[in-house]
């Protein structure tokens, strides 16, 4: 591939926010990119071609995959960036509403991996990045089952990379920090919310969005896929902005008892 004609991009949950940055962005950096929406979306006039796809369904996922093949004839590089999230107490959300976010978050990821694998071995090359965030790497008080997704992606993409490399084939981590999208506002609720937690819930949502008002913008993670995609030797981990690489850092080298304390200090908890 030339450094204009750096192959054939799938970007999963592309249609706003990160998704949609990163699409553009690989798109400006040479790659031919196709990006995913759960519900049908209007075509792009910037060079994005967006095809369907509900990550938790295996027909969903083998159809699309089909389609960039029919069109593209490879598939060079994945991005999973398609997730959900959920707030509220652990204890507020049913296992079945955890399910459902374990089902897009972490069970998604694996899925459209999984489809497109096949493909990058037998071209004997390929990228698949997966998107996971600062809450892969702490823990986030009235976010457990949305962290515990993230904290698994980074368990299954680590040991997935060392399983692909044989094949010629990368898998790395992007970890953005708090990021300026309408995430929040498309936040689940937990299902089963409890008069215990409604004043903490309350208080955390608010915190919560004065944390995105202040976030970087999805451009400072698309930049950081771009890199990503394009290193001659990918880093597993990619922190995507200046909260993300402070807080990596200081999850690696300040004693955990300092660590908790200023975690509950950061979200207004009693230390």
């Amino acid at each position: 591939m030339t450094t204009t004609n750096l192959g054939v991009a799938l970007v999963t949950g592309a249609s706003s926010g990160i998704g949609h940055a990163t699409a553009k962005a690989l798109q400006n950096a040479g790659f031919r990119v196709f990006g995913t929406s759960r519900r049908a979306a209007a075509q792009r006039s910037d060079g994005v071609t967006m095809l369907t796809c509900d990550v938790t369904d295996d027909a969903s996922v083998a159809k699309l995959v089909d389609n960039v093949l029919a069109e593209a004839g490879r598939i060079d590089l994945l991005v999973n960036n398609a997730g959900v999230g959920l707030i509220g107490a652990a204890e507020e959300s049913s296992i079945a509403q955890a399910q459902r976010v374990f089902d897009v978050n972490l069970f998604g990821v694996a899925r459209v991996v999984n489809a497109v694998l096949p493909i990058m071995r037998r071209q004997k090359s390929g990228r698949i990045i997966n998107m996971s965030s600062i809450l892969g790497l702490i823990p986030s008080p009235f976010n457990a089952f949305y962290a515990s997704t993230k904290h698994a992606v980074e368990g299954y993409s680590e040991s997935l990379d060392h399983e692909m490399r044989p094949y010629g084939i990368r898998v790395v981590l992007v970890e953005p920090g708090v990021t300026r999208t309408a995430f929040q506002e498309n936040l689940t609720r937990a299902d089963t919310p409890l008069p215990a937690y409604a004043a903490e819930r309350v208080r955390m949502e608010r915190l919560m969005r004065q944390w995105v008002e202040t976030g970087d913008a999805p451009q400072v993670v698309a930049d950081t896929v771009v890199r990503a995609a394009t290193d001659a030797a990918p880093k597993l981990r990619y922190a995507a902005g200046k909260q993300s690489r402070q807080i990596s850092f200081l999850r690696r080298f300040v004693p955990a008892s300092a660590f908790d304390k200023s975690l509950r200090k950061q979200n207004g908890l009693p230390v």
